[in-house]
């Protein structure tokens, strides 16, 4: 639990062709979580990026290191420890440029740590000088110190942070994929947060029709009640104008009631056409459901087509190079038999010379 997420953002990760130095080989087939880590004990920042349980970066950054955009959503840097070269493909020049502000703010950080052990190794090594009597004791060791291990093995990683070229066609398919599907899965869970409140207000006003059916009911039943003792009152009653008051006063009571009566049927109306708008979108996130899954497919295909690709290119090189060597082998071969037809050439010039 030392060690804590400080920034997280998603990429394609690649690492350089051992072999070739020059070519991006991927080392994930979708965009992963890349972050960086801070370990408090050692106050040391690390890229990290898992794909599923492999760890596919584990990278200390050193003052040393050096983060290079090499196009708008590209960029690499050089770990000498790991013997590689890591290259990130983002989504957007936005991404991009925020990953290499962090690389930059934590590569100080680095630096400023590394000073501040050197300044600690020195105010430590300087008591034990003098009561050593001129013998150096350092009890700091090179692990404790951040930076040295990359120092050493800078000189070996020349020949590697040379190549800043970008990803070259193995990469795009993978790149503009992506871009389409979190495009769609943007969309879809907007849809489904919509979908969701929608469900929710429709549950809300199915209980309210429900309470308003009721209290509609009620009041059916307290009119009818109050038109039954409107005609007990004025049958039994002989003070007409007490009776006609009354009925009065009632007869309003139902005209308010009425307007209650035609204001709940209009609220009913109106959740009527939004349960109308939830089905349509409802229709909606299912049509785009279905888009979602064809990129998917269509993802897949680009996938096969580009291995395919690859191993025609490489079928081909490997063609052109036993081409290439044929042709040299016919050269030596050709330059052995004009050597030899110069030298008969010379020998029966001086045998006519002779004669």
């Amino acid at each position: 639990f030392r060690e804590q997420p400080i920034f997280s953002t998603r990429a394609h990760v690649f690492q350089i062709d051992p072999n070739t130095k020059k070519n991006w080989v991927p080392t994930s087939k979708h965009a992963v979580t890349v972050s960086y880590f801070y370990d408090s004990t050692r106050n040391v920042y690390r890229i990290i990026s898992l794909d599923g349980s492999k760890a596919i970066i584990n990278s200390t950054i050193t003052p040393n290191m050096t983060f290079t955009k090499t196009s708008q959503k590209f960029g690499q840097w050089a770990d000498s420890r790991a013997n590689t070269v890591y290259g990130l493909g983002f989504s957007s020049e936005h991404h991009l440029s925020k990953f290499a502000e962090k690389f930059q703010e934590f590569k100080e950080a680095a630096r400023i740590a590394k000073e501040k052990s050197h300044e600690k190794m020195e105010l430590t090594s300087t008591p034990s000088q003098e009561s050593a009597g001129g013998d150096i004791q350092s009890p700091l060791t090179p692990e404790s110190i951040n930076g040295t291990d990359d120092e050493r093995a800078m000189p070996e990683m020349t020949q590697n942070s040379e190549p800043r070229a970008e990803p070259t066609q193995n990469a795009l398919p993978f790149t503009h994929s992506s871009t389409i599907s979190k495009h769609w899965e943007a969309e879809l869970a907007t849809l489904k947060g919509n979908n969701a409140k929608l469900t929710a207000a429709l549950l809300e006003s199915t209980a309210n029709v429900k309470q308003w059916k009721q209290q509609l009911a009620a009041y059916q039943e307290e009119a009818e009640r109050l038109h039954k003792r409107v005609t007990e009152l004025e049958c039994v009653s002989s003070q007409a104008n007490a009776v006609h008051t009354h009925k009065t006063e009632l007869n309003q009571t139902i005209q308010e009631l009425e307007t209650t009566l035609k204001k709940k049927e209009e609220e009913i109306e109106g959740l009527k056409q939004e349960i109308e708008n939830a089905r349509e979108l409802q229709a909606q996130r299912d049509s785009l459901t279905q888009k979602l899954q064809e990129v998917e497919i269509r993802n897949k295909d680009l996938e096969g087509q580009l291995s395919d690709l690859e191993q025609r290119l490489e079928k081909s090189q490997n063609e052109q190079e036993a081409f290439r060597n044929n042709l040299k082998t016919l050269l030596e071969i050709l330059d052995g038999k004009i050597f030899e037809l110069t030298e008969l050439r010379d020998n029966l010039a001086k045998l006519i010379e002779c004669s």
